[in-house]
């Protein structure tokens, strides 16, 4: 069993953050993953800096050029990866682009990140047909998008080729608009249900506690992404920076108990 699933095997309900990586730069992103970490997070949506990241929004957009600057490199990412990793078992997923996994080399990735400890890959637009004739990974867990357009045909083929869990956008189009969870979310969940028993998280849109627990009602996880992201952008500057963002994702969190 993979730790994705261990992850959601044993826990109620996941929180799923996600930052860039190099943003503001890869010595903070390291602590940044940390204090996620520490603040109660389940599983961490790092996000590899792309200069043409179509699926993403303004705010992540900004972090990705930013942290391009820096001129790091993947296996920089990786090494980053590898540092957490020795800190902390929370889990830990890439979220790319396939252009800059080509660029890398299929096998050559699925190697290091055997190293480093990585569980999963979301590749945000390699479909399930690519990455069936592909058939780049045997140990790290493959997660796919589905959206509430999929047609049911579409959403049996995304669940089969999915592994570890399910990832379901909220909305159509790019990630950081608002979104009315409770409309778009529920019909989605029951159809996909009737395809897989793998757990889906819920992302694009959720910003607030009050989104999460509206998610947490359907669905086993709940992915906040640009409200961070915009979070680190207006406060990078300042030196504990890290220990601002545990703090976002503790008043984040519904309380369980």
């Amino acid at each position: 069993m993979s730790r994705l699933s261990e992850i959601f095997g044993t826990r109620n309900k996941c929180f799923l953050p996600f930052v860039t990586a190099g943003h503001p730069d890869l010595e903070t992103t390291l602590e940044i993953l940390l204090q996620l970490a520490g603040a109660g997070s389940d599983i961490i949506e790092l996000g590899v800096p792309f200069s043409d990241p179509i699926a993403d929004g303004p705010v992540i957009q900004r972090s990705s050029f930013s942290a391009l600057e820096h001129g790091y490199s993947l296996d920089d990412m990786l090494d980053v990866i590898r540092q957490f990793r020795s800190q902390s078992d929370t889990g830990i997923i890439l979220m790319t682009y396939l252009n800059p996994v080509y660029q890398y080399g299929l096998e050559r990735l699925e190697a290091r990140t055997r190293e480093v400890g990585l569980d999963g890959i979301l590749i945000s637009d390699l479909t399930p047909e690519e990455y069936a004739r592909l058939n780049p990974f045997r140990r790290l867990d493959t997660i796919f998008l589905a959206a509430p357009t999929s047609s049911d045909q579409r959403l049996k083929v995304i669940s089969e080729s999915s592994r570890g869990f399910l990832y379901l956008v909220a909305r159509t189009g790019v990630t950081g608009r608002q979104t009315n969870v409770s409309e778009s979310v529920p019909a989605t969940v029951e159809r996909i249900r009737r395809f897989t028993d793998l757990p889906i998280a819920v992302g694009f849109g959720i910003t607030t506690r009050k989104d999460v627990e509206l998610v947490w009602q359907w669905a086993e996880g709940a992915v906040v992404g640009s409200a961070i992201v915009q979070f680190i952008e207006e406060n990078r500057e300042a030196p504990d920076l890290p220990a601002r963002v545990g703090k976002l994702v503790r008043s984040l969190l519904p309380d369980l108990s």
